[in-house]
């Protein structure tokens, strides 16, 4: 296993010296660069809200921190990539530094927690209606130990890629990440960032719609049957988040699979990444519209700073 690690390494090194620089590089790398300074920008934004306005403290106000935090982290890190792969393509140079493998570790741990924290969010909206009178199910507590276990969990389960050096220089590609081949570091790559996480939400969101239709044949108070009908909405619209990445991220997941059967493209890295980014920024402005407390705490910080200018002048 060690051997064939190094001998994918020395390849790599080998052929850095025969790396063809190609004319769309930079503009790629600008977008990619473009697109993470938007994904930071709007999750400090948005983290800066839900703080400091008191309306926003509440568990699924909690919950999206989280996403937030998740999509702030991510964003820095590849913004830190992206930055050292358009100063390398620049130069027309390859070159490996000190943090690449650290970057690629905290991106795997990033993607872990924004694909999770998404179905942290499902599972609340699944607890208040299956089990609304399960109270601890719906407690601060529970959720704050249960958003602890995960970042425990996603910190934890990359470390052994990196101590057994499975994170590589990609030289055409200019960044640090698992080599693309079947392996079981790739299957479990695919399965606990991608795989688990978006099958777990589908089968809540439709165990979630049988029950909310049981509830309609049934003699049901109004209210609960609203509030059922409520959250139920809420999963849609976790849903519809999680559609913008599997949608614009299956460059990524097709060359993954490709992968397994033979080379993907050279750059496979750099088309996929880009995919990524973009539609990352479009989750983070849906996520903004279909969070109404945040709309609210955005709009009434525009009216008072508005006020506060219409008072000086």
């Amino acid at each position: 296993m060690n051997s064939t690690l190094f001998h994918l390494s020395s390849t790599m090194n080998m052929n850095s010296s025969n790396s063809n620089f190609e004319s769309w590089f930079i503009p790629i790398d600008i977008i990619n660069i473009i697109c993470n300074s938007l994904i930071i920008g709007l999750s400090f934004i948005f983290l800066f809200l839900l703080i400091l306005d008191k309306t926003c403290h509440t568990i699924p106000m909690m919950l999206t921190g989280n996403s937030c935090l998740s999509a702030f982290i991510f964003g820095c890190c590849m913004l830190s990539m992206c930055l050292r792969t358009f100063q390398n393509d620049r130069k027309k140079i390859q070159y490996q530094d000190l943090f690449c493998v650290f970057r690629a570790y905290i991106t795997y741990v990033s993607c872990f927690l924004f694909n999770n924290s998404f179905l942290l969010q499902a599972t609340y909206r699944y607890f208040t209606v299956i089990y609304r009178y399960r109270l601890y199910f719906q407690s601060i507590r529970f959720h704050i130990l249960v958003i602890c276990l995960t970042w425990i969990f996603a910190l934890l389960f990359p470390i052994p890629f990196v101590f057994t050096g499975q994170i590589l220089y990609n030289v055409d590609n200019q960044i640090c990440q698992i080599y693309l081949r079947l392996s079981i570091s790739m299957i479990i790559i695919a399965l606990w960032v991608y795989g688990i996480p978006i099958t777990l939400i589908m089968i809540v969101y439709f165990k979630l719609l049988r029950y909310v239709h049981g509830m309609s044949n049934r003699i049901t108070p109004v209210t609960t049957l609203f509030r059922a009908k409520r959250e139920l909405k809420m999963v849609e619209r976790i849903l519809i988040l999680v559609a913008i990445l599997v949608v614009l991220g299956l460059p990524y997941a097709l060359f993954t699979l490709m992968s397994f059967f033979t080379s993907p493209p050279k750059y496979h890295f750099r088309i996929a990444y880009l995919f990524v980014h973009v539609s990352l920024v479009f989750v983070m402005m849906t996520l903004f519209h279909f969070t109404e407390p945040l709309k609210l705490s955005m709009m009434k910080k525009i009216k008072r700073r508005s006020n506060i200018t219409r008072n000086i002048t």
